[in-house]
């Protein structure tokens, strides 16, 4: 593995998100001086919070998985994850609502989700359902070490046994078709292979080796913080100042002071900050401004759709609803051409509505309740631009609670008492590129080694962290890009429980 030559003793972290905080820990526990510059007055980055009239809204990811990367960017300072956050977890971790009326509980045991889906639709299925799951343990054990959790030098990395594996299990198929030689109720495909959107590709076009997300949804597990989403990054951040990190809020960073090809200094609106490397976790857009590089690729990154997100706070909630419940409209494939081909809004939508009061009431004032609507849409690559955002985003919202209350949440827009429209063109002024949060789509031809490396050429002691770099997007793989950052500068690679176990 390259790492950063010369001296590291002092490194500056750009950004207090998620990955930069993971960053942080892991160089902390390798005995690094850290000072994290955060342009918020908080941390969270993208994980964010947004208090209104006593309701408190996550304006960040709402889907935490695999707890034991945020338990080990912790034991990194010695600290706890059980004694700085309550985890709770889901049950059912999904509700999955389909337009013909029914519905479906995904619970995370293997037990209690076979009886669920022979319930929903026969024995056939719940047979097929243990062979899927037999799969995705598999393929998560095949792929996590070697393909996932590492730093990425050469292609050539991925030959060997590993590969064979994997191709063996199917890995380079389609994941819509591998998912479908187990489960021929439709609906349940739908369950097993939406989680391609979160990587940018169409289950029809995703590869199936990306069936990784549904073992880490369906059977690793869902959790929630007490306190919201933003409780992550926040005890996170408590950590690492425990531990002897400078953190510094409100400081947008403005330049990079260099000496041939090395980082000298960050420097920020207040001043310098001297420096012997650099993590850079803004956007890659940003991150390549700020090195004044910008590496050759021989096609331009393709980007992940977007998304609109519509925060509630509303006087009441409504029955079937559980923490996280799918709602799925009648049509898919036509959708998702809408939002990675024609950048058309999807005209029968699928959405996630999050209700986090479900599981902590505390989120809003006594008797009220939060909702969170997340409606995929196409990048600005595509579809409508930053401008036309403007005026489409309130009749997109007023389409969003029409289409809420037909499908059984009647009253909705009465209900409402506090409210957060969040649209491409939000993430645009945010620095996102294509005005989405979900940074470089997977396609093959950016994922893994072929993905924008956390090391730039031309730079010698700046490491990129974050969802558009190794290994890529979602609140797991943002954690490991933050240890993988850290690994580049200290050469040092934490010991943790093996991957062997499902």
């Amino acid at each position: 593995m390259r790492t950063v030559p010369g001296r590291t003793d002092h490194v500056v972290v750009v950004g207090a998100g998620l990955a930069g905080l993971s960053a942080a820990l892991h160089l902390l526990g390798a005995g690094r001086h850290v000072t994290v510059v955060e342009r918020h007055a908080v941390p969270g980055g993208r994980a964010g919070l947004e208090i209104r009239g006593g309701y408190r809204m996550d304006t960040g990811p709402t889907v935490l998985t695999m707890p034991d990367l945020v338990e080990e960017a912790f034991a990194a300072v010695g600290a706890s994850l059980r004694d700085r956050l309550e985890l709770v977890p889901l049950h059912p971790a999904y509700r999955a609502r389909f337009a013909d009326g029914a519905t479906l509980d995904v619970h995370t045991g293997a037990e209690a989700m076979a009886a669920e889906v022979e319930r929903f639709a026969g024995p056939r299925e719940a047979l097929g359902y243990r062979r899927l799951r037999s799969w995705l343990e598999q393929l998560y054990r095949a792929q996590m070490r070697r393909f996932i959790d590492v730093n990425f030098d050469s292609p050539l990395q991925l030959l060997g046994a590993d590969l064979a594996r994997l191709a063996a299990l199917g890995g380079f198929g389609r994941l819509e078709g591998r998912v479908g030689r187990f489960l021929s109720d439709e609906r349940l495909r739908r369950v097993f292979s939406f989680q391609a959107l979160y990587a940018g590709v169409p289950p029809a076009r995703a590869l199936a080796a990306y069936a990784v997300i549904a073992y880490m949804d369906t059977v690793a597990g869902v959790y929630f913080p007490r306190g919201g989403m933003h409780a992550l990054p926040r005890a996170m951040a408590e950590a690492a100042a425990g531990a002897g990190a400078e953190l510094r809020y409100g400081e947008a960073v403005t330049r990079l002071e260099r000496a041939g090809d090395r980082v000298t200094a960050v420097v920020t609106g207040r001043g310098r900050v001297p420096c012997d490397a650099v993590v850079l976790t803004p956007d890659l857009p940003e991150a390549y401004r700020l090195l004044g590089r910008r590496p050759r690729r021989p096609l331009r990154l393709r980007h992940s759709p977007s998304a609109v997100v519509l925060h509630l706070g509303t006087d009441r909630t409504w029955p079937g609803l559980g923490h996280h419940t799918l709602s799925f409209g009648s049509a898919w494939a036509g959708t998702f051409r809408e939002v990675t081909r024609t950048g058309r809004l999807m005209s029968d939508p699928s959405l996630l509505i999050t209700r986090p009061t479900a599981t902590d009431p505390s989120l809003a004032p006594p008797g009220r309740h939060l909702h969170y609507v997340l409606a995929p849409c196409p990048n600005t690559d595509i579809g409508p631009g930053p401008r036309e955002w403007r005026t489409l985003g309130p009749r997109y919202r007023a389409a969003l609670l029409a289409e809420l209350e037909r499908r059984g949440m009647p009253g909705l827009d009465g209900a409402v008492e506090e409210e957060l429209l969040v649209t491409p063109a939000d993430w645009t002024a945010w620095g996102h590129a294509a005005g989405t949060p979900f940074s470089a789509a997977h396609t093959f031809a950016q994922t893994g080694p072929f993905r924008p490396r956390n090391l730039v050429r031309g730079s010698d002691n700046a490491v990129l962290a974050g969802c558009g770099t190794t290994p890529g997007v979602g609140v797991p793989t943002v954690l490991l890009s933050g240890k993988l950052a850290a690994a580049r500068i200290t050469g040092v690679r934490p010991r943790r429980r093996s991957y062997d176990g499902a």
